[in-house]
């Protein structure tokens, strides 16, 4: 039977509460309906736990051994959707802000761009000034707490005036961004060209696009930056991407690394006048590696690109040794 369980009445400034009966059921756990745990489905099952990698064990051992659960089932999708795009010589487009270069992930994109594995780069204005400071001297990003103080911070000569030279001067033979500053660091033979990424996409011909937001970058601090070029050579970049970005469909693979806006944002735009000039941009695979999860990545390169079909994965984690994975793992499976 139900148990009663009585509110008291009482006076409350003036007032009174209504006294009111609430009936609560004595329920009977004996009733409850089971089933035999073998006929459920379960996500998880023994075949797929990690193994134990004994030492002096090779790398494909050790990627073998990773558990095909979760995050490390979706890097071994990532991978496998890269390996097959490039043996069936489809897209693969890398995004990615500074920060992938600031870490010192240079060498290894390098390899992917010579490998023809990564066959279009996009990245945002700061990723130009770390690539162009490694380029020139082999180190770069400054302390900003500490050079804020005094108001030095993003007033070192070299990297605006060459910089912003060469943009004046590719925009002069209507190039793009990227190509500008990769032709200006080959032309001048800068002591560590071989870091970079934007000069070896010149020499190899491999689109590196530059999408920029101005005001965004210490360059733009400086007398020497022109609004005009700056803009006109990351108009020519967008359009260079709208036409890698056509070129995705049935099969090619789009990463976004640690960019939280502007790409994702450059990239639903491209996506949608590629469809408008009827481009087949489906059935591809995004993913996108950062170290906590965005809006707009969420939005903009994985789950509204992919309506009409393809495949989204997002692995949470640290450039430095998310990407080093990743790129080891497909040159294994190559």
């Amino acid at each position: 039977m139900p148990v009663p369980s009585r509110r008291l009445q009482r006076l409350e400034e003036g007032h009174i509460v209504i006294q009111s009966e609430l009936y609560v059921p004595t329920l009977d756990f004996r009733k409850l309906k089971t089933y035999p745990v073998g006929s459920r489905k379960s996500k998880v099952n023994v075949k797929g736990f990690a193994s134990v990698c004994r030492q002096g064990t090779s790398f494909r051992q050790y990627y073998d051994s990773l558990p095909d659960i979760l995050a490390a089932r979706d890097l071994r999708a990532v991978v496998d959707a890269i390996v097959a795009a490039h043996q069936r010589r489809k897209t693969v487009l890398w995004m990615f802000g500074a920060h992938v270069i600031k870490v010192g992930l240079s060498p290894l994109l390098i390899e992917m761009l010579k490998r023809k594995i990564v066959t279009a780069i996009a990245m945002n204005g700061a990723g130009v000034i770390h690539d162009f400071e490694l380029a020139f001297m082999g180190s770069t990003s400054e302390d900003v707490a500490a050079a804020l103080a005094d108001g030095s911070f993003g007033m070192a000569q070299e990297t605006h005036s060459m910089i912003n030279g060469a943009i004046r001067d590719g925009a002069k033979k209507h190039w793009g961004l990227g190509q500008s500053v990769g032709a200006m660091i080959v032309k001048r033979r800068l002591p560590y060209r071989n870091l970079s990424v934007l000069a070896t996409c010149h020499e190899l011909g491999i689109p590196a696009t530059v999408h920029v937001a101005l005001g965004t970058d210490i360059i733009h601090q400086q007398s020497t930056a022109d609004g005009a070029a700056i803009g006109q050579t990351s108009l020519a970049d967008f359009r260079k991407l709208a036409g890698v970005v056509s070129t995705l469909g049935r099969g090619g693979v789009v990463g976004n690394f640690g960019s939280a806006v502007i790409l994702p944002e450059v990239f639903l735009k491209a996506v949608s006048i590629s469809r408008n000039l009827g481009h087949p941009v489906k059935d591809f695979t995004a993913f996108d590696f950062d170290m906590i999860r965005h809006y707009r990545p969420s939005e903009n390169v994985l789950k509204r690109p992919t309506l009409m079909g393809g495949k989204a994965v997002h692995i949470t984690g640290h450039h430095e040794l998310l990407i080093p994975l990743l790129v080891r793992a497909v040159i294994e499976q190559l």
